[in-house]
């Protein structure tokens, strides 16, 4: 019998990276094996779900998900956060009850919505504020919003509005139905549930214990209505999933898959910068555990109080996170800078040459998917003006 390999904490990153930044395929396989898309709309230098699929998608584009969002087997809709989920998952997700139900005036006007909509056909916010005087709302970050933007975003909440495109970033809606499945049983419950938190598992092994609770907590916001059944779920998988015991932490994997397997390998001499939200980045709790240093996403914290930027994308090189980049384009020079700070750990690969010329590589490959000419990306440290 062959002798298997030692199961530590540099398989373990070699597994998470290796296993989500497979080789380049064509935009719906991403999506396919991706299982679900977190969204931003913060564009630096794009968007979050851009900048996770210009690493996934054989010559992906800046805002080509937008262009061919139509012509998609993808829905604008929540998961553990919102985002684009396969059609196939909406059973599972919909009808949606929501854990705060409307008032009978709310109900009436969305009523009253409904029917514009489905009269109409695509509708833009701008239609519903023309024909219904609903005033405005103040909104979670302290301004004010249309009370008809935020009407229509609790009716796509709710099941009785889609997504089918964007204008300039704002949403176009159209009527739609998600009749209730043919079983509604406990053990139905249980399997949907179960359904859904197993697609959590296959975007984000391995996970510590403790973030798989924290993502089943999470799907209460895309599935509010088996919040009960997560639960009962979350315990059984917790004892029936592959597992190991490595550095005093419980980790977490898919079944059928061996971490310490030769099968996943990692280019040593490739850089990436990461989006935000990127599946190896994203659980902030097993970052840390893995690369032994915090990142931070500072996009809504005081320019005083950053340690690393606006919108710093984490970088990667072979299986190690060494630091992290904020970039940005210059249009009066149609340019692309990336500023580069280093982590605590790996301060000393500043001087490099090979990461310097992976990191070339990369910020090269970035203006190109920004549009530019693949020479327009340079990237040099940066300083504490850059961070501020």
């Amino acid at each position: 019998m062959a002798r298997r390999r030692p199961l530590d904490l540099d398989a373990l990153r070699r597994y998470a990276v290796a296993r989500t930044l497979f080789t380049p395929t064509t935009l719906p396989r991403a999506l396919e094996r991706l299982g679900f898309l977190q969204a931003d709309p913060i564009r630096a230098p794009a968007r979050a779900q851009d900048l996770t699929l210009r690493l996934r998608v054989k010559d992906y584009r800046a805002g080509e998900l937008e262009r061919r969002y139509h012509r998609l087997a993808v829905e604008e809709d929540c998961l553990v956060n919102y985002g684009f989920v396969p059609r196939s998952l909406l059973p599972l997700l919909h009808p949606r009850t929501a854990r705060r139900p409307w008032d009978a005036a709310t109900r009436a006007r969305a009523d009253e919505v409904l029917a514009f909509v489905r009269a109409r056909g695509h509708t833009h916010p701008r239609d519903v504020q023309e024909a219904f005087d609903h005033g405005r709302v103040k909104s979670w970050f302290g301004g004010s919003l249309s009370a008809s933007t935020q009407l229509l975003d609790g009716m796509h909440y709710r099941g009785q509005l889609r997504v089918v495109r964007r204008d300039a970033g704002t949403r176009v809606y159209a009527a739609v139905d998600h009749p209730p499945g043919d079983d509604d049983s406990p053990t139905a419950r249980r399997e949907r549930a179960r359904a859904l938190l197993m697609r959590i598992v296959a975007k984000y092994a391995p996970l510590p214990s403790a973030s798989l609770g924290y993502l089943a907590g999470l799907l209460r916001y895309g599935a509010p209505h088996l919040q009960a059944e997560t639960m009962q779920v979350l315990k059984a998988l917790r004892a029936e999933l592959p597992r190991a015991e490595v550095a005093g932490v419980i980790w977490l994997w898919m079944p059928g898959e061996d971490p310490a397997s030769g099968r996943w390998r990692v280019d040593p001499d490739r850089a990436r910068l990461l989006a935000p939200f990127d599946p190896v980045a994203w659980d902030r709790r097993r970052f840390e555990l893995l690369w032994g240093w915090a990142y931070r996403f500072e996009a809504y914290t005081p320019a005083a109080k950053r340690t690393m930027g606006h919108y710093a994308l984490p970088l990667l090189w072979g299986d190690q996170v060494v630091g992290w980049g904020t970039a940005a384009v210059d249009d009066a020079k149609a340019r692309l800078v990336a500023r580069i700070g280093w982590a605590p750990p790996y301060k000393s690969l500043a001087r490099d040459p090979r990461l310097a010329a992976a990191l070339t590589r990369d910020v090269h490959d970035m203006a190109t998917f920004l549009g530019l000419d693949e020479a327009a990306g340079t990237w040099r440290r940066a300083t504490k003006a850059d961070i501020t």
